[in-house]
């Protein structure tokens, strides 16, 4: 059909140009053709899961013209957001939202006094993956208690970003409209027709007893016991196909409907077709290789690719690591453990929270597990962060990758909020290291931890460092106790504390301000929770300004720790502290370099704030926190 690859030519060259989630886009082509054709966007309501699949519904829902600022600042988001078009029904970005959403939409229409709203659709699009997720399946539960008129879209590509994993995978695999099964029942009937008088009775009966077998032993089953009417499995790239398989599910008025959706990952895109998991999500490439584009020089390690090397060296030495994700082998670079040590590492698939208390179990038996996990979420896990395994003080450690700004995926995805979550939690310890070298450090000093333990690293590359030679452990550092960095630990104009990744700026906002003649001291604590407390006092007590920066939110983040030991101490008597960081405000999407300048999080916004306070009079106190940007 033209104007399926019409959106797939558009999709594949923004995506080259700006980066972004091609593979599940193209996927969904067809199938977004159908929904817009079968049903009105105006009146009927549809949500699309994670909506990394949503680009085609962009362009055909009167954003066409923008779609080339896609991820970029202030253009057009990854995601689906309310607040960017009426027909964007619900704001998405994580996974496993979409059924929640939908059926309560579903009861509101139904509570309508206007009949029109009353007949309209509401539609949920929800992946395999995703519906792998214990939220997908309270959702289905409480939908098919209530039997109000729903219908989800199963879109079952037998992928998530990595291949699913998992018995419900198994299951949805496991059906009797696969290739092979499909030509074989053909063949039969063909067979049977051909059987002069019966043949034509036989290949009826033969087709009913499929029909019966198909809701017995296939997904018709796991969804029919929700109560829901289970309609396919279904070709998802045969428009017509779809348009009367949706008309279908729309007739159905008595009960909540599932229409069963095959459809392939990458579909149009040769590359994207042959590796849909690195095409899932990427950065800018060449539109005929399909090879990324180089980005900005950088002279230290990916944070990522330390974390996952490390990760393989403890394992190889202590056969008590197990490695632990959810769904993202790749990019939290535990895919290396999965191929070299594939008995200690286990992809929960999306679910969070499992893996969480799953960790918790291994560590009863004595086992070291290491949970990797963006920080976006690792919010998800929250209860079970809590009373899981911080009240029984289990040693589990949480790796949190993409912790701070992450550039274009936006708001849903920005890691700023695990300090100021986790910082209050007894029994856990922070640690936020500056450079690749200092997370080598911790996470061997992790293997002999006796509580919980989180370590937070951005995404990206960190500064340049020398790591260790492989097979050699580095040093543990000191208990409660941080680094200077720079300056002079007797005094000066500013003390200048800074954790992760904001770490590098300081010290350059530290060296350029020494040229103008502000004398700068550079502190990094090391231990975000508990922090070197002596030493911080000792130190805050020699300087009259402070200044905190944290790539994460001001509101309980790393400066609310500090203020709040110095002012229980009365160090704050007669001194200036101010906090830069993240605002009361989610963080749109953009390129990350850009996004920390927005936010002062970077040399020149963190220096301008030293420079403005220091020519400002010494009051007896403050401590402001910046209304907008980090730095105003």
């Amino acid at each position: 059909m033209q104007l399926a690859q019409e959106l797939r030519d558009t999709i594949i060259r923004t995506v080259s140009a700006n980066g972004g989630h091609l593979a599940p886009s193209l996927g969904v082509v067809e199938l977004t053709l159908a929904l817009l054709s079968v049903f009105d966007p105006r009146h009927d309501r549809l949500v699309w899961d994670v909506g990394h699949q949503a680009y085609a519904w962009k362009l055909l829902t009167g954003r066409a013209a923008q779609f080339g600022t896609l991820r970029r600042l202030g253009g057009l988001s990854g995601f689906p957001r309310r607040e960017e078009s009426e027909y964007d029904h619900f704001g998405v970005g994580h996974s496993s939202t979409s059924i929640s959403a939908a059926l309560g939409m579903a009861m509101a229409r139904d509570l309508s006094p206007d009949p029109v709203v009353r007949a309209s659709h509401v539609l949920a699009v929800i992946g395999d993956g995703a519906l792998t997720a214990g939220m997908a399946f309270e959702g289905l539960n409480q939908a098919g208690a209530m039997g109000r008129r729903l219908i989800v879209v199963l879109n079952d590509n037998e992928m998530s970003i990595s291949r699913n994993v998992g018995a419900l995978s198994l299951f949805l695999s496991r059906n009797m409209e696969r290739g092979w099964a499909r030509r074989l029942r053909r063949e039969v009937k063909d067979w049977l027709r051909s059987i002069p008088g019966i043949g034509e009775e036989m290949a009826e009966y033969a087709h009913r007893t499929h029909r019966s077998l198909k809701t017995a032993f296939t997904p018709g089953m796991l969804f029919e016991a929700f109560r829901f009417n289970y309609i396919g499995p279904v070709n998802g790239h045969d428009i017509e196909e779809l348009e009367k398989h949706l008309r279908m599910a729309a007739s159905i008025d008595d009960q909540p409907v599932l229409l069963h959706v095959l459809t392939k990952k990458g579909r149009g895109y040769l590359h994207a077709e042959a590796d849909p998991a690195r095409f899932h999500g990427l950065g800018r490439f060449d539109l005929q290789s399909g090879e990324p584009l180089p980005g900005k020089p950088s002279a230290g390690p990916a944070w990522t690719d330390v974390f996952g090397r490390t990760l393989c060296e403890l394992a190889e030495r202590d056969r008590r690591v197990v490695a632990i994700t959810a769904a993202m082998a790749a990019g939290t670079g535990t895919a290396g453990i999965r191929q070299r040590f594939p008995e200690r590492f286990v992809d929960v698939g999306i679910c969070e929270q499992h893996a969480i208390t799953f960790a918790a179990g291994l560590a009863t038996q004595g086992l070291r597990p290491f949970v990797a996990l963006y920080s976006t979420f690792a919010q998800r896990a929250y209860d079970q962060i809590e009373h899981d395994v911080c009240l029984q003080n289990f040693p589990v450690t949480l790796c949190l990758d993409r912790a701070g700004l992450v550039g274009e995926d936006g708001s849903t995805h920005h890691g700023v909020f695990d300090i100021a979550f986790l910082r209050h939690i007894p029994n856990m310890t922070l640690v936020a290291p500056r450079n690749g070298a200092e997370l080598e450090r911790i996470l061997h000093m992790a293997l002999n931890w006796n509580g919980p333990l989180s370590i937070r690293y951005p995404r990206g590359k960190g500064p340049a460092v020398v790591l260790s030679e492989e097979g050699v452990s580095p040093q543990p550092h000191a208990l409660a106790e941080g680094d200077v960095l720079y300056g002079s630990a007797q005094g000066g104009d500013v003390l200048l504390l800074a954790v992760g990744s904001m770490v590098q700026p300081a010290l350059e906002a530290a060296e350029a301000l020494g040229q103008e003649g502000i004398q700068v001291t550079v502190f990094d604590p090391w231990w975000i929770k508990p922090l070197p407390e002596k030493q911080l006092l000792d130190l805050a007590s020699r300087f009259p300004l402070l200044v905190t920066v944290e790539e994460g939110v001001l509101a309980g983040g790393f400066g609310s720790a500090v203020e709040e030991v110095l002012d229980a101490h009365d160090v704050l008597q007669g001194r200036r502290l101010r906090r830069i960081g993240i605002p009361d405000s989610f963080v749109e999407h953009g390129a990350q370099d850009e996004l920390r300048h927005l936010s002062g999080l970077d040399a020149e916004g963190i220096a301008r704030v030293i420079r403005d306070l220091h020519s400002m009079p010494a009051p007896g106190q403050s401590t402001e926190t910046p209304s907008l940007h980090a730095g105003d």
